[in-house]
């Protein structure tokens, strides 16, 4: 099997006025904000090109159900299908079915303190 985990893919977290926050963020801090949040692109060690999404959630979002947390990390990996068929014969709990967009794969798991991790296979080889 190939590496699993390949890179951070984004951070999510929930907000009681996600545009308000937004607007924090950017006049604070400085992201570059849209109506998804921010993405940071950056090079991995072997020089391919990645992005990381920063994005917030409307405090009443169901995205990160069944996980009570105000959070959810997204992880970039390899072939998604293959991990979660090992992750599921290794005991991890499998949220919802994989879904396929233009711009990847993506499926979810809990961890043992019921966070809910998104795992994000790329449609571009080039952003794992």
């Amino acid at each position: 099997m190939k590496k699993r985990v390949t890179g951070i893919g984004g951070i999510f977290f929930k907000t009681k006025d996600p545009k308000q926050t937004r607007e924090w963020y950017k006049n604070h801090l400085g992201f570059d904000t849209n109506e998804y949040g921010s993405s940071f692109n950056w090079q991995d060690e072997n020089g391919k090109q990645c992005t990381t999404q920063w994005s917030l959630f409307k405090d009443d979002t169901k995205y990160f159900a069944p996980s009570e947390k105000e959070f959810m990390m997204n992880y970039r990996v390899e072939n998604l299908e293959e991990l979660l068929k090992v992750l599921k014969e290794e005991g991890v709990t499998i949220v919802g079915e994989m879904e396929t967009y233009d711009y990847g794969k993506f499926g979810w798991i809990l961890d043992p303190d019921g966070n809910k991790i998104e795992l994000w296979e790329p449609a571009d080889e080039t952003l794992l």
